[in-house]
Formats: structure tokens, C-alpha cells, sequence
């Protein structure tokens, strides 16, 4: 699948700090050092049913920040993304809409590159969909069932499912209590009261060819994968076994990561899959949480059309530590603009503030856990001081610039 074009991305002077992430499985910030020759980051995409809101966007900037920080460590970065374009939500909105569930996937797929163009997010050196990966899905499916990690159901729907019991490890990631799990993978698309299941927790692996339903064949016979094996096959098709970061929201957690990390576990016997699982925080709207059912989605495409700079848009959701989850609304957008508008102005005006403490603070404060609500302060002292010069500085014009644009992907 096609990805986007990369924007420009300048290298300030000098070297970058050692990053250090939260990671959800060890519950605490770590070296996030990468362990091959470039980093491995797998991310996991939208299902393209709708166009991208801000909990897509904001997640989208919190990986592109690292792949940023990275890059200004000098590593090469090997950054995977997936397409969800065949599963329940998508036939679900296309059989609403009277439209093929094709031609809604491809079209709002096609809208979400280009919010991600807009919003300088640096492309993925694969992009993936899982239509296209159906014959690389189903083998490791068939991978599992021979290593007895994959039971079929008795009811003759040709249903595979994996049993959480043949990992060693499950739990680890999330920390969850069994009665989190099952809830959250009641609400998450999980099927906890089937009949026939060995555990209430196992998930659907290969999901059995049902009338009116798009269909592939298999080992298993024809049908469609589930979930969270999507992402297992593609990240370890384009990364390997052993992977730096495995990110999306925090609704992710569980069942997704969890289930994921336990298919790859099991598959290879290399653990843990990941060395930093790294999760962002969802985006409200006016002191309630943004989802489709409560029908308050803001989506990067209306504000766009709407005339909204999409530097702003960036600073607005890098306002706040990605793990926080938090508010959009008019004070937020309004206090971004006012701030994109100030650093332009500081930009192009002659006789600059000193630029390089101003890199080196950036630096320190995204290396520590990504806190951009320090960089963009750091930023903010630059800009007035600059703006409150009444007699010409000794700036460097171009440091001030590459650092904004390289390291928090804002144009200037």
C-alpha cells in the first residue's frame, strides 16, 4: 500500500539526547535504545471507516516525536504501519451508508495520508494493509495450529481460536486483573460468552467464511483473520522477532497488545516482542471523552477545511504529555494559534535570540519520556526573548528553525 510524502526534515546542530520511554509492560520510563543497526517501531494504523479525528492525529504526532528524537540520535529508523481494511466496523458503516466496503476502505484511507501529510507526520517505510497480507496472516495462523497454539471450534463455523494458556507470559503487559480483561475485551471487540471457547479470554484467530462476507483462503479453509493477528504477522514480516516499540492509544492495551505480543511470543519463542510498549492518551472534547457513539468527533480534514493551520493543530495536541489523556476545545486551538503566530513572528525577525540553548533544552525535555509541554515552553522563552529584543541578537536563524520544524515537525 502507497504511503505518504515525507516532509522536510532539517538536522539541528549538534547530537541528540538518549531517548527514554514509559513502557506500559515494565511500568516505568527505560533507556529506549534501539537494539539492532535502526530502530524498530510497529504503530498500529486506523480501521478506514471513518476519516482521522484527533485521538488518531494525536497518537499519529506521539510516535512521530519519537521517530523525530531518533533520527536526531542518528539512527535509521524502521517504522511499520498497518491498514485494518477488512473487519466488522468497515462492512458495518459501508452496509449503513449503501456503499461497497471496498471503495469506503480506499477512500478514507486515501484522507487519512493526507492528514498525515498535512500534520508533517514522517511516513512509515511500510505501510500495510491487511487485504493485502491475507497469505502471510493465515500462514502464521497455520504456524500456530501446528504448534498447538490454535484450536478450531466444534460448531462447524471453521472459527480458529488461539488459547491464552500457550503463553507463558500473558498478563504482562497490561497488568490487568482477569475481570479488567474480560470487560475490556468484552467492550474492545472481543467475544468473551462464546460457546465452545476453552478460555472466555481466548481470541478469535481465523474467522471462518460466512455468507455475504469477503472471504480468502487458507489451511484453515477460507474466511478472514481476526484482529490482533494482523498486526502480529505484519510487524514480524517487516521487522523481525524482536522489535524497540510497539505503539497506539491506550485503549490498545488491552486486548490488543496484549493478544498481539502473546501471537508473536508464541510463534517465535523470543520474549519479550517488544522492548518498550508505549501508549498515548485519548483526546476529549469539551470535558467528555471524543468516540463515534457519543457522536462528538472532531476530525483533522473539517478543521483543516475549515481554514485551521495544521501547524496548529500539532501544538495544540503536543500541548499536553502524550500519556495524559485530555481536552480538545476552542481555548486549546486558540492558545495554539496564538503560539504558532508568535514563533513565526520570532522566526523572521532579525537580530535572534541565541537559538542553542533553546535546542538544548528541547533536546533534554523530549528525551525524558517525550515531554513536550517542556519543549514547547522552551520554544516560548526563544519567541520572547527574541520579540522583547530592542537591539539586534546574535541568533542563528536557521538553528531556531531546523529545531522547531526537525524535532517537533512544526513549520515555521
Amino acid at each position: 500500500m502507497e504511503s505518504w510524502q515525507a516532509p522536510r526534515l532539517p538536522q539541528p546542530p549538534g547530537g541528540g539526547e538518549p531517548l527514554r520511554l514509559y513502557d506500559t509492560a515494565r511500568q516505568a520510563v527505560a533507556p529506549a535504545v534501539p537494539v539492532h543497526d535502526a530502530a524498530r517501531m510497529y504503530v498500529c494504523g486506523i480501521t478506514p471507516y471513518d476519516a482521522t479525528h484527533l485521538g488518531h492525529a494525536a497518537t499519529m504526532i506521539t510516535f512521530d516525536v519519537i521517530n523525530r528524537v531518533w533520527r536526531d540520535n542518528g539512527h535509521d529508523v524502521n517504522y511499520v504501519q498497518n491498514v485494518t481494511d477488512v473487519d466488522d466496523p468497515l462492512f458495518e458503516r459501508a452496509e449503513r451508508d449503501g456503499e461497497d466496503w471496498i471503495v469506503l476502505g480506499l477512500r478514507e484511507t486515501a484522507l487519512f495520508r493526507e492528514d498525515m501529510e498535512a500534520l508533517s507526520i514522517l511516513p512509515p517505510r511500510a505501510y500495510v494493509g491487511a487485504v493485502e497480507s491475507m497469505d502471510l496472516v493465515a500462514a502464521m495462523v497455520e504456524r500456530l495450529r501446528e504448534a498447538g497454539a490454535a484450536y478450531p471450534l466444534d460448531d462447524g463455523t471453521g472459527d480458529y481460536y488461539f488459547p491464552v494458556s500457550a503463553a507463558p507470559g500473558f498478563g504482562g503487559e497490561s497488568h490487568y486483573d482477569r475481570d479488567t480483561m474480560l470487560r475490556y475485551f468484552g467492550e474492545r471487540g472481543g467475544d468473551p460468552d462464546r460457546a465452545g471457547k476453552r478460555d472466555s479470554l481466548d481470541p478469535l484467530l481465523w474467522r471462518g467464511g460466512r455468507a455475504g462476507e469477503p472471504s480468502w483462503p487458507s489451511p484453515m479453509g477460507p474466511g478472514r483473520p481476526g484482529w490482533h493477528i494482523e498486526c502480529a504477522a505484519i510487524a514480524l514480516r517487516h521487522l523481525g522477532d524482536r522489535i524497540d516499540v510497539q505503539g497506539g492509544g491506550n485503549d490498545l492495551i488491552f486486548p490488543h497488545h496484549e493478544m498481539s505480543a502473546a501471537h508473536a511470543e508464541v510463534a517465535t519463542g523470543v520474549t519479550p516482542f517488544a522492548g518498550h510498549y508505549v501508549h498515548a492518551g485519548m483526546i476529549g472534547l469539551d470535558g467528555e471523552k471524543m468516540s463515534k457513539s457519543r457522536g462528538n468527533l472532531v476530525f483533522v480534514s473539517r478543521l483543516r477545511a475549515d481554514g485551521v493551520d495544521p501547524g496548529a493543530i500539532r501544538l495544540g495536541l503536543l500541548a499536553d504529555h502524550y500519556r495524559s489523556d485530555r481536552e480538545w476545545n476552542d481555548a486549546v486551538l486558540k492558545t495554539a494559534l496564538d503560539r504558532l503566530s508568535r514563533w513565526r513572528l520570532a522566526a523572521t525577525t532579525e537580530g535572534q535570540a541565541d537559538p542553542r540553548p533553546m535546542l538544548a533544552s528541547v533536546r533534554d525535555r523530549l528525551s525524558d519520556d517525550l515531554d513536550t509541554a517542556g519543549a514547547l515552553a522552551a520554544v516560548d522563552a526563544w519567541a520572547d526573548a527574541t520579540l522583547a529584543q530592542s537591539a539586534p541578537g546574535s541568533g542563528e536563524p536557521s538553528v531556531a528553525k531546523d529545531t522547531v520544524e526537525g524535532l517537533l515537525g512544526v513549520a515555521l
